[in-house]
């Protein structure tokens, strides 16, 4: 299957599959694909995809999720970026086309709740536009990855389980992603006026922070001011705003809001001129 790729999620630590990155993106027939397990960080360089890129990979539905749009690969080393999209710099036309005009953006948050709910449609992933972007703000939480899964992942490591093929010295020199010691939330409105905090949890944001955190020399505060100054002001007051949406597979059925932001879509505004071509 060809899939473009448009949210690459922190990595987290799984107790089954180690440390994984949940990978998503919209197929050439306009579906949503998430692609999980992933174990990112272990894939050769060459296989390792960008956001935006087209990516084929031989994919089977993942069982273990009740989810329909939940693939894994068969072959992770088969794993081939064929093309990519890039950014024009400007109302990111080429991107518009091949994510907003095949996928449906929903505006009312209730609407998509009760979508995903609907055992008989069950969405998972969708493209969100917020109404009305409030506030980005952030709260520590802990910096450590819960012990009983580093646990089992540091005996998947001993075990070779998470590298076949590799060799040794990469196992042994592998060391398992810090933990992002903050959590970074949107507040925001949607068409019918009613407030959400959402967690946003895109490798792109702890990088971030984790860039301004070293150009600081470690003052956690003016880091996350400088990640707050990026998604508020530089990206929500400023850009075409849209989420990318995602449930946790373990809260669907049972939180409320089963969503997270797992991405963001930020071109800028369409202006008159660009309409008119």
């Amino acid at each position: 299957m060809k899939v473009l790729i448009t949210v690459k999620a922190y990595p987290a630590i799984s107790s089954t599959y180690g440390e994984t990155v949940c990978t998503a993106g919209i197929n050439e027939e306009g579906k949503w694909i998430r692609i999980y397990p992933i174990p990112f960080r272990y894939m050769d360089y060459e296989n390792q995809y960008k956001k935006y890129h087209w990516v084929e990979l031989d994919l089977i539905r993942n069982t273990k999720d009740f989810r329909p749009e939940t693939h894994r690969s068969q072959h992770l080393e088969s794993i081939t970026t064929v093309g990519e999209i890039p950014s024009d710099g400007d109302a990111w036309t080429e991107r518009r086309k091949a994510i907003l005009e095949k996928v449906r953006v929903y505006t009312n948050l209730d609407e998509l709740i009760a979508e995903a709910k609907n055992k008989d449609v069950c969405t998972s992933l969708a493209v969100f536009k917020p109404t009305r972007i409030k506030d980005f703000i952030y709260r520590r939480v802990s910096d450590t990855w819960d012990t009983t899964k580093l646990q089992t992942f540091t005996s998947m490591q001993q075990q070779g389980n998470l590298f076949d093929g590799k060799d040794e010295n990469d196992i042994e020199q592998f060391e398992v992603v810090d933990k992002l010691p903050y959590k970074f939330s949107f507040v925001f409105e949607d068409d019918s006026g009613r407030e959400s905090t959402l967690m946003i949890e895109d490798w792109e944001t702890g990088m971030l922070y984790w860039k301004c955190l070293k150009r600081h020399e470690g003052n956690e505060a003016l880091a996350c001011a400088d990640v707050r100054k990026k998604y508020y002001d530089n990206f929500a007051l400023t850009k075409d705003y849209y989420f990318f949406l995602g449930t946790t597979k373990a809260n669907h059925y049972r939180a409320p809001n089963p969503f997270v932001i797992i991405g963001d879509f930020r071109p800028k505004f369409i202006t008159q001129e660009q309409m008119q071509f």
